[in-house]
Formats: C-alpha cells, structure tokens, sequence
C-alpha cells in the first residue's frame, strides 16, 4: 500500500501523471484514491485538472480511439467497449468513432481479412470462412462489415 499524501502533494504527482500521457477521468480519480485522497479532495483536483487541461475526456476518447485503430487495428467494437470500460460518456465514444476515417478504416479490415484468409491455405472453405469471421469478430470489426468482406474473399476465390 502506498503512504497517504496530502492533496499538495498528490496534486504536483497527478499533473505528472497526466502531462505523461493522455488519460481517462476513471483513471485518474482511482489513481487519487490510491493516494489515499479523501472524495472532497479528489473531487477538487480533478477540477483543477479539468480547468488547467491536464485532463480532456473528449481529447482522450479522440486519441484512445485512434490509436488503438491505427497499432492495435482494432474495429469500433472493441474500442466502443474499451471506452465504456474507462467509464468515458456516450457522446464522447461517439464522437471519437466518428474521428476513425471510414477509408482506411475499410481498408484495414480488407487487409486483415486477406492476410488471415491466406494464412489458412490448408482448411477447408468453409473453415477459413468461418475462422476469418471469428477472427474479425475478436478485432471489433461490426459482422456487416465482416460479411461484405468475406463475399468478397469468396468472389475472388472462385476467380482466382
């Protein structure tokens, strides 16, 4: 456990910890309460935070979102879900999927299905199809989108 601070201290601590990297209200108010922070204490810190800018749930979603898009090449799913676990609002996880630019976030999802629908070289047709779906499924990728790119994979299965 850590030692208690006092809401100076864990004020300069916490500015660090966000200046460091962009991060949800729920995080930092946990992080506070492992200070040993009072909830009229943290209460007032993340004020401050909010008013100085350390902290922008909006700026954060938008970067989240992002991010795990472009590394992790996550669909809106998985990053929807993500955000609601980190406890960001409705309107901010939308706002940051709407940020995701629809072409490339088409295209990533061709590349990934391809890739995964010639890793599988020796199954059967069935069995890659249904082993790129689950596959897309688990990035987040939404099951229309998943569909359309699979018939597609088959049309140029039986041209090829």
């Amino acid at each position: 456990m850590q030692q208690k601070l006092t809401p100076e201290q864990a004020l300069q601590k916490i500015k660090h910890y966000c200046a460091y990297c962009e991060r949800s209200h729920d995080e930092v108010k946990q992080k506070l309460y492992g200070f040993g922070l009072y909830t009229t204490d943290i209460e007032k810190i993340m004020t401050g935070l909010i008013e100085e800018n350390y902290l922008n749930e909006s700026r954060f979603a938008i970067l989240f979102a992002g991010g795990h898009f472009r590394q992790k090449k996550w669909g809106r799913k998985k990053i929807e879900f993500e955000l609601k676990r980190k406890k960001v609002s409705a309107y901010n996880i939308k706002k940051a999927l709407a940020s995701i630019d629809e072409t490339q976030y088409r295209q990533t999802l061709q590349e990934l299905a391809s890739k995964k629908w010639q890793s599988l070289q020796g199954d059967y047709y069935f069995a890659k199809m249904a082993k790129t779906r689950v596959y897309l499924q688990q990035k987040g990728y939404e099951p229309a989108l998943i569909a359309q790119q699979i018939q597609l994979l088959k049309e140029q299965t039986k041209t090829a």
